[in-house]
């Protein structure tokens, strides 16, 4: 059977580099490579006598590796004493190396350590750089007074991890290929790619984006997209990784000829081919229901972790739905607990998504669960809690509840935090006579449990804003009733932007049960009145967008081709042509749903204006309902909805926000009702007596 298979796979290969998607070289698995990353998007400073910090990097399960380099980039205060000051590095909690800073006036030093191998794990790797500087020249047991402005190192970004590794051939799996699919080298080199058909079927379509929501959870690098491309794309042959996605009758019969049999009437069938030269997933069916459920199935990535064979078949009856994480939710902020270890000010940090046009509503709290140690200056020692580096709550330290203390604090509403946030525990680990550098090593210490816990209440801001964005496409962590109207003429550029647009709206999916359509241009106003929607294409090619250019903020002009000046800015009719816009309004079908164009003159322009909301990183740099870009990166935001005074929330309105109050009060109802109906019993009971009397 298996030489069977190699004969036909060889027939077929020759065929399938004339359909483009096999490279003359194929891909190398078992090729030496090295990987630089950085560790720090922004330069680190560390202050005080001691001083640490923890930085984290990820190695794929598929990498070998040979040999692993720490390039630590720094400088350190020119006051240092060299001979008393020293910096140590650990890697995941083992010593690693410990130098003595050299102290160079406005120099950048650069120190390479070598990591054994045997110390780095598979997932997550944590360095920890650990600074001892010390600015004056003293004797042992002396006790000082330290200035912690003098004593400082300076940790640069461009410190980096360098793993030289082997990528392991994939072992014929699909869970093998979906960890393959988005590994950091791969999404990083732009070598994975979802294909489908150059006239791509809505069903096609959809199935493709929601296989690209699965995978843009599991792409740890923010700043790279991956790309939907189309079958006769040049580029394709340099992709190692592909993800085919196609109804049967769309698909070369290559292709074809590599899959097992199967009813695809009543069946999708997913099956990884092609392992040794251009791994390819094939997501395949007759029947465009069950090809989109196969694309569901993508988008759950528990379910794709747990396919160990290289086929598996989608039927009606197979369950593929992911749960919703519920807004309001109560988050545990650590699985296992977390120490931290020092003297003075130690901190830890912890990120809490959420969806952007969502803010922290009343009765939302933080209950921290914490021990310490008992050789603490109880009189200076206290724990602060921060949200976005605001403090909300302090407690002082106290040795009778050492073994076991709490703090349970509100997050107050006037912090006006919408969206993603940090929460940060720092703890003041005060000792006494801090100012005596001893030799004893008993370093203060404290522990936060994993029964801390926050629970958070949310309120939705609805207003039609990018600051608001990605509402009102994704609501509650799904898709939210989202109709997609392509153009009728497409290009890579087209398919580019549905990339952009997806990758970014993707990371804030959290289920795989809403609702996402694909139109042609010429779609019909029924189908779009309940929805929210998105308008990709040009004045020419698109025919929503040309019906609805008046209600646009920044219109087309009379020949349709390029945009014409308003009330907000004066444009040139020249640049109107050279300019990409998002606009964001009310659907021009129903109030209450939105209306999204990504339009411009060409598709190149509307493409520039698509890479405006394909990374969380870009996203923040607009705001307001109407932006306009160009090919000189000159970005411009506007407001043109008139901004409305906000409503006074009434009681009831506060009430239905706070749980615990509703139910509090249901209680109290259910009571009074039921005294009262015990009062009218009794009333008639007595009443009958004193009648028969």
């Amino acid at each position: 059977m298996i030489k069977k298979f190699v004969v036909v796979y060889m027939v077929l290969l020759i065929s399938f580099v004339q359909f483009g998607q096999v490279s003359a070289a194929g891909v190398e698995l078992n090729s030496p490579q090295t990987y630089e990353m950085s560790l720090s998007n922004t330069n680190i400073s560390l202050s005080g006598g001691r001083a640490s910090k923890e930085l984290l990097f990820q190695v794929p399960d598929y990498w070998d590796v040979n040999n692993v380099k720490f390039n630590m980039d720094y400088k350190v205060s020119p006051l240092t004493m060299n001979d008393r000051s020293s910096v140590t590095l650990k890697i995941n909690g083992t010593y690693l190396h410990s130098f003595r800073p050299s102290i160079t006036n406005d120099v950048q030093q650069r120190l390479t350590v070598t990591i054994p191998k045997a110390l780095i794990i598979n997932g997550s790797n944590a360095l920890s750089i650990e600074g001892d500087i010390q600015t004056t020249d003293i004797n042992d047991d002396v006790c000082i007074n330290d200035d912690e402005q003098e004593n400082w190192l300076q940790i640069f970004s461009t410190s980096s991890i360098a793993i030289g590794h082997t990528n392991m051939a994939l072992d014929g799996s699909i869970s093998g290929f979906n960890e393959y699919f988005t590994g950091i080298d791969v999404v990083r080199a732009n070598q994975s790619a979802i294909v489908v058909p150059e006239e791509s079927d809505s069903s096609e379509l959809e199935t493709a984006i929601y296989a690209l929501t699965g995978f843009t959870k599991t792409n740890s690098l923010d700043d790279k997209v991956i790309p939907i491309l189309t079958y006769g794309t040049a580029s394709l042959k340099s992709k190692k990784a592909v993800v085919m996605v196609s109804l049967h009758d769309h698909l070369p019969d290559q292709l074809k000829g590599l899959l097992i049999q199967q009813d695809l009437n009543n069946a999708a069938l997913i099956q990884l081919v092609n392992t040794d030269q251009q791994p390819t997933l094939v997501v395949t069916s007759k029947n465009a229901d069950l090809l989109v459920k196969a694309g569901r199935l993508i988008a759950n990535q528990a379910l794709m972790g747990q396919l160990d064979s290289e086929t598996k078949v989608v039927t009606s009856d197979t369950d593929v739905e992911k749960p919703i994480t519920s807004v309001n939710k109560t988050v545990t902020l650590t699985d296992n607990g977390d120490q931290l270890k020092g003297w003075r000010h130690q901190e830890k940090s912890y990120f809490i998504t959420l969806p952007s046009n969502r803010s922290i509503a009343g009765a939302s709290k933080i209950s921290m669960d914490f021990r310490y140690a008992k050789n603490l200056d109880f009189d200076r020692s206290m724990v602060t809690i921060l949200v976005n580096d605001t403090p909300i709550g302090s407690k002082k330290l106290t040795t009778e509840l050492a073994d076991g203390d709490t703090l349970t604090l509100p997050i107050p509403k006037n912090l006006n935090v919408s969206g993603n946030f940090s929460l940060t525990v720092a703890f003041d680990l005060e000792m006494v006579n801090d100012g005596c550098y001893r030799k004893d090593n008993q370093m203060p210490w404290a522990f936060i449990t994993k029964d801390t816990i926050l629970k958070l209440n949310t309120t939705e801001n609805m207003d039609l804003l990018f600051n608001n964005y990605p509402y009102p496409f994704i609501r509650d962590g799904s898709f939210n009733r989202v109709a997609v109207v392509m153009p009728s003429e497409r290009d890579n550029y087209t398919y580019q932007s549905l990339s952009n647009l997806f990758n970014l709206l993707g990371r804030y999916v959290e289920g795989n049960t809403g609702e996402l359509h694909f139109y042609e241009d010429k779609v019909g106003e029924s189908d779009l009145s309940d929805r929210n929607i998105i308008a990709i294409g040009t004045y020419q090619n698109n025919k929503v967008i040309r019906e609805h250019n008046n209600s646009l903020y920044f219109q087309y002009g009379a020949d349709g081709t390029g945009f014409k000046s308003n009330e907000k800015v004066s444009i040139d009719v020249d640049y109107g042509k050279r300019m990409g816009t998002l606009q964001l309004l009310q659907s021009p079908y129903e109030s209450g749903h939105g209306f999204m164009a990504v339009t411009g003159a060409s598709s190149e322009y509307y493409y520039l204006a698509s890479k405006l909301v394909a990374i969380q990183g870009g996203i923040w740099k607009i705001y307001g309902d109407g932006v306009t870009t160009d090919k000189d990166s000159n970005i411009h935001s506007y407001r043109f909805k008139k901004e409305v005074s906000p409503e006074q929330s009434t009681f009831l309105d506060n009430v239905v926000q706070r749980g615990d109050i509703l139910g509090y009060m249901v209680a109290s109802i259910l009571v009074l009702l039921l005294v009262l109906v015990s009062l009218i019993l009794i009333i008639r009971k007595y009443k009958s007596r004193g009648g028969r009397r």
